[in-house]
């Protein structure tokens, strides 16, 4: 009897040719895709933007000419409650969060976990560029063949069960071997999407109008704050902090005669503060949330690759533990350390774990 997977199919291309390489591995395929959010509600319309109905529609085309089941999961009220609501609350308290992360272990994962126990399937299966290990009774990630697309980065919250149970049929491949692959296959796969966006309910990237269209009342409230240096000269009044994020130059709306950037927002005096690019800089960083992968527990004094923003390449740090506390230390400092952001460690090509940033110490 084939072993059965199921699939998380976006309507795009590499979600579909996973069912292809699955299937040619011998599993049995089930798709599922994921109706998260109604883009309509905010952009119907905007160009450049796909429906979400779409990716339905495409991913219940490709699923029909490769002979496999699908299904469509509408998880938006659960989706909205987890991912959405503490996304608009993280910038209204001064942080800046990466939904991708919440989503991947909670909403994601979750859901692909509870309907593979209802159609009976062993495996559950993605189209990210990732690759999984097992060592001495633990997995963990490794980034992929292609460094462009690994996402490594957004799934270090990922549990040990989780990770058991995923397989990802593209982490040996790199985007043009898969595209190749795709046109060789000799299936019609859709062509109405482009790249993956950044964050799925907000396609055209501007957080900004998604926030203000959410939080209106909320955001209006707060413009007219202060901004200021850091030793609290005025320079003039912002948007609502909301709008800001450590390390932002640009759209600032003061003239100060040089470059100054973003150095932190404080929430509770409705503050945006604004420094020299040297003033981003920080050696230490406080840890939250912390999740290992690769090992039951962080050995004392442990050293890793840290990297603090998606694109970022890394720098070397001591991760330790005081008291309740976890920081990360690093050999040189750090620009712009983002509370609210990730925090992920690696050896090598190996993904460690990682925590969410609380904040910076110069």
């Amino acid at each position: 009897m084939k072993k059965r997977v199921l699939l998380a199919m976006s309507g795009g291309v590499d979600s579909s040719l996973a069912a292809v390489l699955l299937q040619n591995e011998g599993y049995e395929v089930i798709g599922l895709t994921l109706k998260v959010w109604s883009y309509e509600k905010t952009y119907f319309g905007k160009k450049g933007t796909v429906s979400d109905e779409q990716y339905i529609f495409d991913a219940q085309a490709l699923a029909q000419r490769l002979g496999i089941e699908h299904h469509v999961a509408d998880i938006q009220e659960q989706f909205y409650d987890a991912v959405i609501t503490p996304f608009m609350e993280e910038y209204m308290a001064g942080r800046t969060p990466n939904p991708c992360v919440q989503c991947n272990p909670t909403m994601k994962w979750g859901t692909f976990v509870h309907y593979a126990d209802q159609f009976d399937c062993e495996y559950v299966a993605t189209g990210h560029y990732v690759k999984k290990v097992e060592e001495k009774g633990r997995f963990y990630l490794v980034q992929g063949k292609d460094q462009v697309k690994d996402q490594s980065y957004v799934l270090w919250q990922l549990t040990q069960e989780q990770l058991r149970r995923t397989l990802f049929p593209l982490g040996g491949y790199n985007k043009n071997e898969v595209k190749q692959m795709a046109q060789e296959s000799g299936i019609e796969f859709p062509t109405s999407q482009g790249e993956s966006y950044d964050i799925c309910f907000i396609p055209d990237g501007d957080y900004r109008s998604f926030l203000f269209l959410h939080c209106q009342d909320r955001c209006e409230k707060l413009r007219g704050g202060v901004i200021c240096d850091s030793k609290g000269k005025w320079l003039g009044k912002h948007r609502g902090y909301p709008f800001y994020t450590i390390g932002q130059r640009k759209g600032l709306q003061v003239a100060v005669g040089h470059p100054v950037y973003v150095t932190h927002i404080d929430a509770e005096n409705n503050r945006v503060v604004l420094g020299e690019k040297e003033e981003l800089l920080s050696k230490k960083i406080a840890l939250s949330n912390i999740n290992i992968q690769k090992y039951d527990q962080l050995p004392d004094s442990y050293r890793a690759l840290v990297r603090i923003r998606y694109k970022d390449k890394g720098a070397m740090a001591q991760i330790y533990k005081e008291g309740t506390q976890y920081f990360c230390e690093f050999d040189v400092p750090i620009s712009a350390a983002t509370p609210g952001q990730s925090a992920v460690f690696y050896e090598g090509e190996q993904l460690v774990g990682g925590a969410i940033i609380e904040y910076a110490i110069q």
